[in-house]
């Protein structure tokens, strides 16, 4: 199990996800982005459409992707 903020995953907070793979760290992100946003978090909501913004950039994705998985990757476990 790894412990990552959701500012770590380019969020706009510092709530804590836990999980063994992260594929379950992105969708527990994704999935708190979103009841964020439906709430009308602007920090949550800005965070969003910088993310849309980077889908528009050919392999930007991926590089952050990639970034954000070795730094999952590179965590210790929690204890």
């Amino acid at each position: 199990m790894k412990t990552m903020t959701c500012r770590q995953l380019a969020g706009a907070c510092d709530r804590e996800f836990h999980a063994e793979t992260f594929e379950a760290m992105g969708e527990m992100s994704r999935t708190h982005a979103m009841e964020m946003a439906a709430k009308g978090d602007r920090g949550h909501i800005e965070k969003m459409e910088e993310m849309k913004d980077l889908m528009n950039k050919p392999g930007a994705v991926e590089e952050w992707f990639e970034g954000v998985q070795k730094e999952f990757d590179a965590l210790p476990e929690d204890k």
